[in-house]
């Protein structure tokens, strides 16, 4: 199989013009095809399992025209070079391959339960030592990394809303273990690169769920890591897991994200606004025990009077608000986070998650406010 080089194509820093765009130009203006009289405006989903010999790539595991102008898009965004995967869950195995036998992993107490899971898994299998921290303990986190092989870091972490001060930790690591310290990877799916780019801070990889905000219609699966221009070792190596382990995105799925990328500034500006004013009114609701809300974004979490069977109550009883997993759509979404067996038992049994879509405000809060009425005050 010949593979892409890994320090030139898409994925990488666009040309000097579009390094002055803002992100939200860039998102539409890059994986674009070039501006030939008569071509299309947009790339076509490229169905192959393999190419005529002698190119630069030879077999649609290695690479695939649609994955590449996603990549580019994500590249840019992030900082970076993007690699697309499967799924988020494929992305985060393929960070965490690069542990070797035995290593240490550092990781938030808080987070996705799909990552805390995997390592559970791992670590169960010997293969791993994972050290949980607190997310909000910059001056822990970094003690913690003493001979640790790779640092996952997630902010704000899901679903508890914690942020943890990235760049703090990252001068922490670097005055403390200098060249010597874990590669860090961070889990930028709540943020997205539209509230942060931890590249920028020093960080090694950046991770996303683009099933979530990045594609951001609930209509496909797929992941992405995106490594500092400094790393190339790393994308060489994720590369390789990537198309060793056939955690390669369907080029369908690819050109739906790519579609969604386009408008995630307006989405999330509009997402994030809305957010903020319902969370203004949940903080003076008698219901509502707890808010945790990070200060930007558009997911929010809220703790309700009654416990987890009035949590539940208030899920069931919405109309517009979509009672499902998963989150970062268009239609928001409410759950009780701890109905899943995965999650940390530390996330409180009436914690309710809400991923705020783009309807209109008062909508959401007057089928919001409607619900809360199911709980017991």
């Amino acid at each position: 199989m010949n593979a892409p080089d890994p320090t030139d194509g898409p994925g990488h820093a666009p040309d000097a013009h579009h390094r002055r765009l803002a992100s939200s130009t860039r998102a539409v203006a890059l994986g674009r095809p070039p501006r030939d009289p008569g071509a299309p405006v947009n790339v076509p989903v490229t169905f192959t399992s393999t190419f005529v010999a002698d190119g630069p790539v030879d077999y649609a595991r290695v690479s695939n025209p649609t994955w590449e102008a996603l990549e580019e898009v994500l590249g840019s965004l992030e900082g970076g070079r993007a690699l697309t995967f499967a799924s988020g869950l494929a992305a985060i195995s393929a960070v965490v391959s690069l542990v070797p036998v035995g290593g240490v992993v550092v990781a938030p107490r808080h987070a996705y339960n799909g990552t805390t899971a995997q390592l559970a898994e791992r670590a169960a299998a010997g293969l791993l030592t994972v050290r949980t921290v607190q997310a909000e303990d910059t001056t822990g986190i970094v003690e913690a990394c003493d001979g640790a092989d790779l640092l996952l870091l997630e902010s704000p972490t899901n679903p508890m809303m914690e942020l943890t001060d990235v760049r703090g930790v990252l001068r922490g690591l670097g005055q403390r273990y200098g060249d010597a310290r874990p590669v860090v990877a961070c889990d930028n799916t709540f943020a997205t690169p539209v509230a942060q780019q931890p590249l920028g801070w020093g960080a090694d990889v950046v991770m996303h769920s683009a099933t979530k905000y990045l594609a951001g219609h609930s209509d496909t699966l797929l992941g992405a890591l995106v490594t500092a221009p400094g790393r190339a070792d790393l994308a060489e190596r994720l590369h390789t897991h990537r198309s060793l382990h056939g955690a390669v995105p369907g080029p369908m799925e690819a050109w739906l994200v790519l579609r969604g990328v386009r408008t995630l500034h307006v989405r999330l500006e509009r997402a994030s606004a809305t957010a903020e004013l319902l969370v203004n009114r949940l903080l003076d609701h008698p219901v509502v025990e707890a808010v945790r809300y990070p200060g930007f974004g558009a997911m929010v979490s809220i703790e309700v009077a009654g416990g987890p069977e009035a949590a539940e109550r208030v899920a069931a009883a919405t109309r517009l608000w979509t009672h499902s997993t998963s989150l970062g759509g268009v239609e928001s979404q409410i759950e009780r986070r701890r109905r899943h067996p995965l999650e940390v038992d530390s996330v409180p049994e009436s914690l309710l998650r809400l991923s705020v879509g783009v309807e209109d405000p008062e909508d959401l809060w007057a089928d919001l406010e409607q619900a809360l009425e199911a709980a017991p005050r």
